[in-house]
């Protein structure tokens, strides 16, 4: 009988363009877990818990010797692997680059609070070892938001772990919930949201629309006046976001499938391309490449 290499705990979530990515668990869940909008990681088996390092270890080994030096990127799952101390995530990216020598680049979801307690030096170490990539929920960059959400953060947070991340050498990419203040404080979430990406520069941006497949009780406990904005209203706030950033080269997604408009570009070298592509869209929507709402995969 062959014997899996790893053990998943589902369901399983990665990036987008982690797609290509094998993905490594090293804790199971989420360490914060108390975004009102996040779906993810409450069902009763993805209680948060770190994977046991000889688990890690065994689960490393045996993917060497199913995929040698063939595999080249991986992903260290689940909702927040970047909360495990620094010795431990040193560990495993040593066994990493031990027994999966072909690996070119490691990754990982990391909250700003992950960070409060790493130092710079603590993450150039784990850079050099091989991390290069962390994906960032910013979420929003307005207080107000993130306070009405639980997220358990504020710009000031956020900016200092993307400029801790930044002098450490590893790469950020930022995502920004689009239509995350509803429609009462849809503008300062749009305004102080590109603050803080044009205050943090990063290289990777993207952009998903937020929604409510099991719906919106949890939401409403602590925002109980939040009324979701309509396709019209979602991409004015894309446009007064972009329209807003003032970016250097920071490459841009806005392809999830949640997303209306798909929109791709660097910024700012494509910012007037992209905003033109909105401000369509906005004054003809019937004729713009809109995805058809069963396509959105939510």
């Amino acid at each position: 009988m062959t014997i899996a290499p790893i053990r998943y705990v589902e369901p399983v979530y990665r990036p987008p363009s982690e797609a290509d990515s094998l993905i490594l668990p090293v804790t199971d869940g989420c360490s914060w877990n108390g975004c009102t909008f996040c779906e993810m990681y409450t069902a009763p088996q993805k209680r948060f818990r770190p994977r046991g390092e000889e688990e890690v270890f065994e689960s490393i080994r045996r993917c060497g010797e199913q995929f040698g030096v063939g595999l080249k990127r991986v992903f260290l799952a689940d909702g927040d692997a970047m909360t495990l101390s620094t010795r431990r995530l040193a560990a495993v990216l040593a066994a990493i680059r031990r027994d999966l020598p072909g690996v070119r680049r490691v990754s990982s979801y990391c909250l700003p609070r992950n960070l409060r307690k790493k130092s710079a030096a603590e993450l150039r170490e784990l850079a050099e070892l091989g991390l290069s990539l962390v994906y960032v929920g910013a979420e929003s960059g307005d207080d107000e938001v993130l306070a009405r959400v639980n997220k358990g953060e504020t710009f000031a947070t956020t900016r200092e772990a993307l400029e801790k991340l930044q002098e450490a050498g590893i790469k950020r990419s930022v995502m920004i919930l689009n239509g995350l203040g509803g429609q009462t404080l849809s503008r300062q979430h749009a305004l102080n949201s590109a603050a803080l990406i044009n205050a943090a520069q990063p290289e990777f941006l993207a952009t998903l629309v937020v929604s409510f497949p099991q719906g919106e009780a949890r939401l409403r406990g602590n925002f109980p006046d939040w009324e979701p904005l309509g396709v019209l209203g979602l991409l004015q706030e894309m446009e007064l976001f972009i329209s807003d950033l003032e970016l250097k080269r920071t490459v841009f997604r806005s392809d999830h499938a949640s997303n209306w408009l798909i929109l791709k570009g660097t910024l700012g070298l494509d910012k007037p391309r992209l905003l033109q592509e909105l401000r369509s869209a906005i004054v003809a929507p019937e004729a713009a490449p809109l995805r058809p709402a069963w396509s959105r995969g939510l």
